[in-house]
């Protein structure tokens, strides 16, 4: 299994770009099954996830060609299977957004129960719900979802118990073919929904409050071909800027928007990062400057991230004083503690929610595993500013979120490497043999 080695201590200076966002480039790509026309998607960022999405896809019978790594021309004209099997969407929790489109196009529908990241409890209850609301019949039996409309989905008004992107998106895309209007109320706003709903409107959907927590869908009885472009990707960007501000560095994030990331970059320059928007980007200057605690909780859309909860545990390790991390999103979010731990942090844990983070002088490096997309890339920004070596183990979570991590760290001045299996192999046979 692969292992990234970072040297840490260089401040990271130069340009990064952002690509296309994951978590709108996923329902973007599950859209394409609600039309038989062909749907063309621009910006796409060439991740583990969107090849995963791309072969459950394929399964249905969608056609995808690829002019590059980022353009994605889909043809979903010859649909002939509605079954998303256990062996592709156990791997990707967002391969439940194939759901709602195959069953509101079809009337029916067979969806394994998904995977993802082992981050806490994250029912599809709400999904399954709604759709029921919608006139849906569902079954659950050996752990695949069964749903069934043979008369077509009807709207109505669905009110969210809790706010979910996810099922948002999936009803949002669903309620497109429904009969009527379907009202979303306590809806998720987070800025991937909103690019998805703009999609669905080239596509001939009628949708009204795009971007508030209410949205009214008029169904039509078909959807037609459109062109879109991924919008950049908010998470990555953050987390770049956490990088660049860990390590006192300077970095222009240009192909980012400052307007996607506002609660981060409140915490950042709350916290002495200075930031200043470019003709491209935004930018990100941390040198000379002695970072100080800041509370986080992590909130839905508008509010502060809980995909950017581990990177900013991660700063908050080196700042003065002390913060408190209280994360409200996901129950098993604090798994990168104990790895942070190992490379010197001083971070107690609260109940199941909270962490106080009292910053030290310097971090050191050490052999850490992830153990989630996010927690992967924390323990990276901790690798950058650590004293010595560190060695991280599990990447595998890193490919499904972050294009090129490493190249785009190293052009920066980063010290920063992939090391194959066989070359972790080779290397722990020959510190074996020095060491008998």
């Amino acid at each position: 299994m692969d292992k990234i080695r970072i040297i840490g201590g260089v401040p990271l200076k130069g340009k990064i770009q952002i690509s296309g966002a994951k978590n709108a480039a996923l329902p973007l790509m599950a859209a394409s099954l609600l039309t038989e026309d062909t749907l063309n998607l621009t910006n796409m960022p060439d991740l583990a996830d969107i090849k995963t999405m791309t072969n459950l896809l394929v399964n249905h019978g969608v056609n995808i060609v690829k002019n590059d790594s980022n353009h994605f021309i889909m043809t979903p004209k010859n649909i002939n299977n509605f079954t998303a099997p256990y062996d592709l969407v156990r791997i990707m929790r967002a391969s439940i957004l194939v759901l709602g489109p195959i069953l509101a196009r079809y009337g029916e529908a067979k969806v394994s129960l998904p995977g993802g990241c082992a981050i806490g409890a994250r029912p599809v209850d709400l999904h399954l719900q709604a759709l029921e609301q919608l006139g849906a019949k569902i079954i659950i039996k050996e752990g695949y979802i069964y749903a069934e409309a043979k008369d077509g989905l009807k709207g109505t008004h669905i009110n969210f118990s809790n706010v979910t992107v996810g099922g948002t998106e999936n009803i949002l895309m669903a309620a497109c073919l429904a009969k009527g209007e379907t009202i979303l109320s306590n809806a998720a706003r987070e800025p991937e929904i909103t690019d998805l709903a703009n999609c669905l409107i080239s596509m001939g959907a009628k949708i009204k409050g795009i971007g508030t927590d209410t949205l009214i869908i008029n169904g039509v009885e078909k959807l037609h071909g459109a062109e879109h472009s991924v919008i950049s990707d908010r998470i990555e960007a953050a987390t770049y800027a956490i990088a660049t501000a860990i390590t006192r560095g300077s970095v222009e994030l240009t192909r980012a928007r400052l307007d996607l990331i506002t609660s981060t970059a409140k915490i950042l320059i709350d916290a002495g990062v200075n930031i200043t928007e470019t003709n491209d980007g935004f930018k990100i200057d941390a040198e000379e400057t002695t970072l100080t605690g800041v509370d986080v909780m992590t909130e839905p859309y508008p509010g502060f991230p809980t995909d950017m909860q581990a990177q900013i545990m991660a700063l908050m390790t080196t700042a003065n004083g002390a913060s408190m991390i209280t994360e409200s999103i996901f129950e098993n979010r604090f798994m990168h503690v104990p790895e942070l731990m190992r490379m010197g942090a001083n971070i107690n844990i609260h109940g199941s929610s909270s962490a106080i983070v009292r910053g030290v002088p310097k971090l050191s490096g050490a052999q850490v595993m992830a153990t989630d997309l996010r927690a992967s890339v924390s323990l990276v920004i901790a690798g950058l500013a650590a004293n010595g070596e560190t060695l991280i183990s599990r990447i595998y979570h890193l490919d499904r979120g972050y294009e090129r991590l490493e190249e785009k760290l190293a052009a920066c001045g980063a010290k920063i490497s992939r090391i194959k299996e066989h070359d972790v192999n080779s290397e722990s046979q020959l510190n074996l043999k020095l060491s008998d």
